[in-house]
């Protein structure tokens, strides 16, 4: 039996396993965080120990490299995150409630009036 050979690869989505589509960016928090294979088998129980081996070899030759680059991620979400925020603010839980006690009446009105302009 032939058993398929675990490389990293580039299949236009970044760097990733021949064998699977997890990405060496994927792994690389659980890396930084000191995660042993066991702990990232059970998040992400597609990976084998061996795939996990060979990101593992991966990060540690090219880990600053990684490192900032998960950090340039890490950044560009939180600025999304911040982005939407403005967009959407978070509301005290008081106001958003008074908010959706107001939506609920008017939708209550709007139908009681639908049910008595129906039988006029």
């Amino acid at each position: 039996m032939k058993t398929e050979t675990i490389e990293i690869v580039d299949r236009g989505r970044g760097l990733q396993l021949s064998t699977n589509r997890i990405t060496v960016q994927d792994l690389v928090p659980y890396f930084q965080g000191g995660c042993s294979h066991q702990e990232i088998m059970r998040w992400m129980p597609s990976l084998s120990a061996e795939e996990i081996v060979v990101v593992e070899r991966y990060y540690r030759a090219h880990q600053s490299e990684l490192d900032e680059e998960d950090r340039e991620i890490r950044a560009h979400v939180a600025g999304r995150m911040r982005q939407q925020r403005l967009h959407f603010p978070e509301e005290p839980r008081e106001v958003r409630l008074a908010r959706m006690k107001e939506v609920l009446r008017q939708r209550q009105l709007e139908r009681s009036h639908e049910g008595n302009s129906g039988g006029q």
